[in-house]
Parts: C-alpha cells; sequence; structure tokens
C-alpha cells in the first residue's frame, strides 16, 4: 500500500499530514533545548553550591581536612561537582546530538517537501491548461458545425427558391461548402484536443501525482524515522553518563564509610598535643610557722618543687592552673618571674654535676626548657596576638616542635637527594662532554655544577641544624619529666629523710635517675651503618662497623638509644644503625 495508489485523490490530506509531521519535529527540538536548559541551570546551581560550602585556602576549614569526617564532606562536594559536570554533559550532547541534528534535517524536509508540493502543482497546471485548450476547441467545433448547418439550410432554402437567381444559389451552395469544411476542421482539432487532454490526464492520475506522493510518502518515513532516533538518543544520553554518574554517587557513599572516628580523636591528639606534664598538687604553706616566703619562692632547697613545666616556664607560682580561665586583665607581679626569665644558676655546694650532662642538670634542663620551649599560659584559650613564629618552631610545644623539627628533616633530606642527583647527572653530562666534545662545551655546565654543589653545601648545613635539634629537645622533654615528677616514698609521700639540704635531695634524687637509667639491661644490638659524630648533648659518637647495645628502641622520633661496651650511652639516628635483633 502506497499515497499514490490509495490516496490518488487525498492531496490535502497529504498536504495537511506532511505538515503536521513537520512541526511535530519543531515541537520536538523545542522540547529537548527546553530540557538542556534545565540541565544546565541544575548544573549551575549545583556548582554554586559546592563552591559555596568549599572550605577556602587557608581557611580553618581546610585545616580540619585532616579529619576524615570534614575529609568526607569535602570528598562529597569533590563528587557533587563532578556530578554537575555529568549533567553539563547531558545537556551538551542533548543540544548536539538532538537539537542541531533535527534542526538541520528539518530544513532539508522542509525544502523536499516544498519541491514535491512545487511539481505537483506544475503537473495540476499542465493539466488545467490542456483541458482549457479542449474546452476551446470544443466550443469552437460546437459554434462552427451550428454555422455551417445553418450556411447549409439557407442553400437549400435558396435553391428551392423560384425568384432567387442562379448566382445566389450559386453563392449559397459556396457558404455552405465553405462553412462545412470549417466545422469539419474545428471537428478535428477538437478531437485532437481531446486525445491530447486524456493522455496528460491518464500521465497525471496514474503517473505524475503517485510518483509524486510515494515521494512524499518517503519523505514522512523518513521524517518518522529520524524522529524515533532523536527519541531514543534523549534517553541513551543520559544512559551513557549513568556509570559515570553511579561512580560519582559511590564515590559519596565510600567518603562516608571511610570516615572514622577512633581515627580522627587520634589525629586531634596528634595535632594539639603539647608534651607537658599535667600540673602537680599546691604545697600547703603554714603561715603560722613564720616561713619567709621570699626566700622560699627564690631558692631552690625549699620545699615546695617545681610542679610541672607551667611552672618551669615561669608561670606565677601562687596561683593555680585552671584548664577554662579566661585571661587575666591584671597586670604579672613584678615579683614574679617573666616567661622567658632563666632561673639563677646552682651554688657549686648544691651537689656534685651529673656525669651525663657535664652540670648541674636541673639548672641544665631549666635552661633549656626556656630556650627550646615557647611559655604558655594558664589556660588552653590562645591569645588572640598572632605568636612569633621562630626558624626552629621554638614558638610550639614540646611534642609539635618535635614532629615539625622531624617533618623538617624529612623536607630537607629530600630536597637534598634531589641536589645530589642533579650533581651526579650532571657530571655524567659533563664526562660524556669531555669525552665528546661536538655533543657540548663541558665548561657550559661548570656555573650549573659550581650552583648545585652551592645548594647541596646549604642543605647539609640545614639539615645538621635540624637534626642535632630534634635529640636535644627529646633529652629536655625528658628532663622536664624527671624535674615535675619528683620520687616518692613508700608511703605516697615526698620523702626528706636523710637529706639534711633540700637541694642535695634533689640533685640526689637526679644522680639516682641516672643511675638507674645505665643500669637498664640492653635490650638488643646493633651495628653503624656510617659515622656519627655525637656532637650534640645527648648523642653519643659512632664509627661505622661498630657493635653497640640497644637501650631504648625508636619511639617514633628516629633517635635510639644505645650503649657503649665502656658503659658510655647517648642517642644516635636509627636509620643509621642495622638492628641484629633481640639479646
Amino acid at each position: 500500500m502506497d499515497w499514490g495508489t490509495d490516496l490518488w485523490d487525498q492531496y490535502d490530506v497529504i498536504d495537511k499530514h506532511t505538515q503536521s509531521g513537520l512541526e511535530l519535529v519543531e515541537k520536538y527540538v523545542k522540547f529537548v533545548k527546553e530540557r538542556t536548559e534545565i540541565e544546565q541551570n541544575y548544573a549551575k546551581q549545583l556548582r554554586n553550591l559546592t563552591k559555596k560550602y568549599h572550605p577556602k585556602r587557608g581557611s580553618r576549614e581546610e585545616l580540619e581536612c585532616r579529619f576524615s569526617n570534614h575529609q568526607a564532606f569535602l570528598d562529597i562536594l569533590n563528587e557533587m561537582n563532578d556530578y554537575a559536570g555529568q549533567r553539563e554533559l547531558i545537556a551538551e550532547n542533548m543540544m548536539m546530538n538532538i537539537c542541531i541534528e533535527l534542526t538541520k534535517y528539518l530544513q532539508e524536509l522542509k525544502m523536499e517537501r516544498k519541491t514535491h508540493l512545487s511539481e505537483a502543482k506544475k503537473a495540476q497546471q499542465s493539466l488545467e491548461s490542456t483541458y482549457k485548450q479542449l474546452d476551446s476547441s470544443k466550443k469552437r467545433f460546437e459554434r462552427e458545425w451550428r454555422e455551417a448547418e445553418k450556411s447549409a439550410q439557407y442553400a437549400e432554402k435558396t435553391d428551392q427558391d423560384i425568384n432567387a437567381t442562379k448566382a445566389d444559389v450559386e453563392k449559397a451552395k459556396q457558404q455552405a461548402h465553405m462553412r462545412a469544411h470549417i466545422a469539419d476542421e474545428c471537428k478535428n482539432d477538437y478531437a485532437a484536443q481531446l486525445q491530447k487532454y486524456n493522455k496528460e490526464q491518464s500521465q497525471f492520475y496514474f503517473s505524475d501525482m503517485p510518483l509524486i506522493f510515494n515521494k512524499l510518502q518517503d519523505m514522512d518515513e523518513r521524517r518518522v524515522k529520524k524522529l524515533a532516533q532523536g527519541y531514543v538518543l534523549f534517553s541513551d544520553t543520559e544512559k551513557q553518563v549513568t556509570p559515570i554518574i553511579g561512580k560519582c554517587l559511590e564515590g559519596i557513599t565510600k567518603a562516608g564509610a571511610n570516615v572514622n572516628e577512633r581515627n580522627d580523636s587520634i589525629a586531634l591528639i596528634e595535632q594539639h598535643k603539647s608534651g607537658f606534664e599535667r600540673p602537680g598538687d599546691l604545697d600547703f604553706e603554714d603561715y603560722s610557722q613564720g616561713i619567709n616566703r621570699a626566700s622560699s619562692d627564690s631558692s631552690l632547697g625549699t620545699l615546695s618543687t617545681p610542679k610541672g613545666p607551667l611552672e618551669l616556664l615561669g608561670k606565677n607560682k601562687s596561683k593555680p592552673f585552671w584548664l577554662f580561665a579566661k585571661k587575666s586583665k591584671l597586670s604579672p607581679s613584678p615579683s614574679s618571674l617573666t616567661p622567658f626569665s632563666t632561673p639563677p644558676a646552682p651554688s657549686p655546694a648544691n651537689g656534685p654535676h651529673s656525669p651525663k650532662f657535664g652540670r648541674d642538670p636541673l639548672s641544665y634542663c631549666l635552661k633549656e626548657i626556656n630556650k627550646t620551649v615557647k611559655p604558655r599560659i594558664s589556660s588552653f584559650r590562645t591569645l588572640r596576638r598572632t605568636p612569633t613564629v621562630s626558624e626552629d618552631f621554638g614558638h610550639l610545644p614540646p611534642e609539635q616542635r618535635r614532629k615539625r623539627l622531624q617533618q623538617k628533616l624529612d623536607d630537607i633530606g629530600k630536597e637534598l637527594q634531589k641536589e645530589v642527583d642533579q650533581s651526579e647527572a650532571l657530571g655524567k653530562m659533563k664526562d660524556v662532554y669531555e669525552k665528546n666534545p661536538q655533543m657540548g662545551d663541558p665548561a657550559s655546565l661548570a656555573p650549573q655544577i659550581t650552583q648545585t654543589a652551592q645548594n647541596m653545601e646549604r642543605l647539609r648545613g640545614e639539615f645538621n641544624k635540624y637534626e642535632v635539634k630534634v635529640p636535644l629537645l627529646a633529652t629536655v622533654m625528658y628532663c622536664s619529666q624527671i624535674v615535675c615528677d619528683p620520687p616518692l616514698s613508700p608511703d605516697g609521700a615526698q620523702s626528706d629523710e636523710g637529706t639534711p639540704d633540700p637541694s642535695q635531695a634533689i640533685y640526689a634524687e637526679f644522680d639516682d635517675e641516672f643511675e638507674e637509667e645505665e643500669l637498664v639491661p640492653p635490650i638488643g644490638q646493633c651495628t653503624a651503618m656510617y659515622n656519627f659524630p655525637g656532637a650534640s648533648e645527648g648523642t653519643i659518637a659512632m664509627q661505622e662497623g661498630e657493635v653497640l647495645s640497644v637501650v631504648e628502641e625508636d619511639k617514633g622520633d628516629g633517635w635510639t638509644r644505645v650503649r657503649r661496651a665502656n658503659g658510655d650511652e647517648g642517642y644516635i639516628p636509627t636509620s643509621y644503625q642495622l638492628s641484629h635483633g633481640a639479646i
């Protein structure tokens, strides 16, 4: 079945149907365009939303991303941003594959339809023109035939008229004969026009118009097929990005699953652990005994031993330590120690020097803590003014400072390794240039080699400077714990029996502590892989290949405590020794 055979007389129906099909294509293109605008606006709003809640660079929220719950929220924002990108991709593909393609195809269909309708109109006009000629010839034949009949009747009547002359009869016969001849010619012309019209009409209804209608049918079927493909693309465009959208959603689920509340708590501890000891109990000051408080506060030989590192750092001893106390608006007493004041050096009569430090241990520890640790106020709330940041991180608490120093060492080590690799590469290149001068001038590498050597020397100096600070800080933290926690008697009270001079008791306690440390049995052995000078306090020198006894393992700070055969103890870098296992 086709339009040319079954709808040969439904020209108007076919015209309206094809026009309606083109209008449907236009309507669908408009629908998809509005859909793409919705997708673009949706993606834009999602991007603005993620940008609004994304932490600013250097803000507090960005610093808190080390916690898993904060990092998970940041991952969700990133996944939503990717999700918005997929919505934009849907809009772009729909616009390119559906709207633009169908619009272009629609214009082609309109031109094709116009051509087919123009051909049908021309065929119709040609048939109508032929029919007009047929009708004209028919009317002429009819008119001439009547005139011929009249002329024949007149000639016959004249011939029978006795009064008519022979000339009149002859003239009437000639006129009748001429009219009859003209009528015969009109008859022949009419017959020819009729034959021509019938032929054209048959051509019009059985060939021309069916062919045009079939072309319109083919055009309309192609339009329907193309439109159906557009319908399918409407779905496939979104299906293509569905796996990626699924990955975005899976990423959000994974971000939620990666949240670990325990690790967040540990991260907070690692970030803000100061390394200080808790303050001890306050001593009872019996004013009824008439104790000279001035000498008690300024002497190291009183019963009031330091209660903790806050007092060692210059905290006013007459005030208790409050965790959540507000900042005092009163100025400190002039008689109290300033945060950066150095405690008075003890007299030589106060006891022998510690064999480990080569000087009075208490004075040494106090001095080192004052030099290396930033004074703390009696509150967890920080001052609103920005603290002074020092190169050796002296503004940080001991624990945080140790971590930052170790991180600094790692960074310098990486930079130094890069410079070493570059120096080796330049050396190899120089050798190649010397062996093959045509490849380059060895002298051109001299500035780079010199600069690399200078960088290596500078980095080695910085590495040694920070390398010395790490064990020194560990020693100072250890000493501060000894000073803040005096030994207790078996009944739980601080014992002062047998020590007529309290200051002597303090130094005796230090000596006992160090003697006990020297008696700690070794837990393993190690062999020195490199030479180590051991120039800083608390460290010990070693030679490559030397076998040492391990007294204390590395606790995460990069240092191991070892002992020589002669009894000397100290710290060495963990990476410089090869462990042989436990004894």
